[in-house]
């Protein structure tokens, strides 16, 4: 079991921090930084607190790893700070682990907060024993154009703020995936384009199976295995694993062979479930199920329940789901549950 964090309310302090790429401090994207930043205040009533290297630049962040480390130990060991959200993501993560004190983490348990290549994060949290959130970070889904979306704001509120039982997590009406510069000023003022959205697709599976939430981004989660970070065979075992594609939009046959990897290590036997992202720009849509089914066949795999299509990871609006978190899917009604709160 996981240590929860405490639940965030209204005038709590939290941190922004920059763990792999640092363009939220490049002079043209400040601004975005500072929007996603006014949400925090305006939408959730929190004050924000820039840890010391976050902002000084992509070329700075870069070159210094065991800062961007510092930083995350500085707000873990701060007891003013409630909570921690990635800036965004980037490729590199996995070179903060030498300057990282689990210790620290474990003793300090508090809200950590972003997707993609905060997975490693999440995992440093993990060995560290404490829940956190793979969710939306800064300048993707706070510093959303014109507003933040609805359906992401409800689901920060629901996991974030409330100790009650998350609850059923209903498919979002509509989706975006566009690309407008975010270093063009005027753009911040027209809402992307909205695409109805298909909810969920039952891919295999007839029962009603629930299980603690591990995953993460399936790219990501190829640079941590064989190291320290990589969660032992128990820690897979009965528990509905997540899986989302990055926007490398990464190709079938590669999908196919991580999943046989995670197959050869007995690690899709030991599950209860999987639930699957909606994949950046619906790519390789049709594709990715299809491998996935191919896998399950091959493993024989195939009563294995798959929920796909869901709506977090590298597509907006997102929800926000919690490691170690109890969840269901059902595949008579084609629904997904988190069955309790992320937070205490």
């Amino acid at each position: 079991m996981l240590k929860k964090p405490e639940m965030l309310k209204k005038g709590d302090r939290i941190a922004t921090i920059s763990p792999s790429w640092g363009g939220a401090g490049d002079p043209e994207l400040r601004r975005r930084y500072e929007q996603g930043v006014k949400r925090l205040e305006d939408v959730f009533g929190l004050e924000v607190v820039a840890m010391p290297n976050s902002l000084k630049g992509s070329d700075y962040v870069y070159k210094n790893p065991q800062a961007r480390a510092n930083d995350i130990m500085t707000a873990f060991k701060d007891k003013s700070i409630k909570a921690i959200i990635a800036n965004i993501g980037g490729d590199d993560s996995i070179r903060l682990l030498p300057f990282i004190d689990f210790d620290v983490m474990k003793n300090n348990p508090k809200i950590l907060l972003g997707y993609s290549d905060v997975t490693i994060l999440h995992l440093f949290c993990y060995k560290a024993g404490i829940t956190s959130f793979y969710g939306p970070a800064i300048l993707t889904d706070f510093a959303e154009n014109v507003e933040m979306h609805a359906y992401t704001v409800e689901s920060i509120k629901q996991t974030l703020f409330s100790r009650e039982p998350i609850g059923e997590i209903k498919p979002a009406k509509a989706w975006t995936s566009e690309y407008l510069d975010w270093a063009v000023e005027s753009n911040n003022q027209i809402q992307r384009t909205m695409q109805h959205n298909n909810g969920y697709e039952l891919l295999q599976g007839s029962e009603v199976v629930s299980g603690r939430l591990i995953g993460g981004c399936i790219e990501v989660l190829e640079i941590a295995k064989g190291t320290e970070l990589w969660p032992a065979k128990k820690d897979w075992e009965d528990s509905i694993i997540f899986f989302e594609t990055s926007e490398v939009k990464s190709s079938p046959d590669l999908l196919k062979s991580w999943l046989r990897n995670y197959a050869a290590q007995g690690i899709l036997q030991a599950a209860n479930g999987i639930v699957f992202g909606k994949p950046k720009d619906e790519a390789y849509f049709a594709e990715y199920k299809e491998v996935i089914q191919l896998v399950m066949q091959e493993y024989q795999l195939e009563d294995l329940p798959i929920l796909y299509n869901l709506n977090f990871g590298h597509t907006e609006p997102k929800i926000v789901l919690p490691y170690g978190a109890m969840a269901e899917i059902n595949c008579d009604r084609q629904t997904f549950t988190i069955l309790e709160s992320g937070v205490k």
